[in-house]
């Protein structure tokens, strides 16, 4: 006969763990331990279970606990119910804890894979993950409802983000690049005045993305047109110039649109390193 454990392995059936289990519960009562009894519950659950092939961990307990019950020991059923729920939480606990050191220790394929946008190696990252790691065992246990955390658990269903679940912060965004860059915004607490030019908008839009992100778990959706007026601004701004220092009209025209070709390749290219190399502060970067 096999038993199947909690974690899935299987190990053959072993009456003795189930008198010693006994007795263990007995030292702890004030009758102490009677071999008499232990024994013969021992044996009379095996018989009850001999034509099984297997059999798990939480049946055989369930079995212990009934005879117990049954019997002049109901100190001792207390006693191995008691420890039993104790166990019990010190299990949960425990897979907590295997989490967060195999997310530390770098050894959690999980983890690892989690996000493509983040890698678990860096500091910030592992410390989102740590308090995502918490969020998720809260969920599990208190803010999911019994049926719907073990239908998740076996995968049923899938409950999405419960590593942020515990937390009042927002999924996804859309950002309004429009509204904040042409009439200001405020990031960080610093207020930001209206840009005058491509490459300035350009890398406040950056900042924009970086500050959003941070404050939220999922991504962030943009549209560059949004950034197209200040092609015309930085046009103009480059035409005066040259106008002012006493250019012809034709050629204040040209050297404006050589200055501007330039401008354009480089907000492109700040855009690009920016959002790919700058990352939030829960270690999230950017993929174009």
């Amino acid at each position: 006969m096999n038993v199947i454990k909690r974690d899935g392995r299987i190990v053959e059936y072993d009456k003795s763990r189930i008198s010693n289990a006994i007795e263990k519960a007995m030292t702890r009562t004030e009758l102490g331990v009677n071999h008499n009894i232990a024994l013969d519950i021992s044996n009379k659950i095996t018989h009850d279970i001999e034509e099984t092939k297997s059999i798990t961990v939480e049946e055989i307990q369930d079995m212990v606990e009934a005879r117990l019950m049954a019997s002049s020991r109901k100190d001792a059923a207390k006693e191995y119910v008691q420890y039993r729920y104790k166990r019990g939480l010190v299990r949960e606990s425990n897979t907590t804890d295997k989490t967060i050191l195999e997310l530390i220790n770098g050894t959690s394929e999980y983890w690892n894979s989690e996000n493509s946008n983040k890698n678990a190696e860096v500091v910030t990252v592992q410390r989102d993950y740590l308090a995502g790691i918490t969020s998720t065992d809260i969920t599990k246990r208190f803010l999911l409802s019994t049926d719907v955390s073990e239908a998740d658990e076996k995968g049923i269903i899938h409950v999405h983000d419960k590593d942020y679940f515990v937390q009042t912060i927002n999924n996804c965004c859309l950002i309004n690049l429009e509204d904040m860059l042409q009439n200001g915004t405020v990031v960080n607490g610093v207020r930001i005045d209206k840009p005058h030019r491509l490459l300035t908008a350009t890398t406040i839009a950056t900042q924009i993305i970086t500050a959003v992100a941070s404050s939220q778990f999922g991504g962030c959706t943009i549209t560059l047109t949004h950034l197209a007026p200040f092609v015309k601004d930085s046009y103009n701004y480059y035409y005066d110039k040259y106008t002012k220092r006493g250019f012809t009209k034709e050629d204040s025209t040209r050297y404006s649109k050589e200055d501007l070709h330039k401008e354009i390749k480089d907000a492109v290219q700040t855009f690009n390193y920016q959002i790919n190399s700058m990352s939030t502060t829960n270690g999230q970067f950017g993929l174009l």
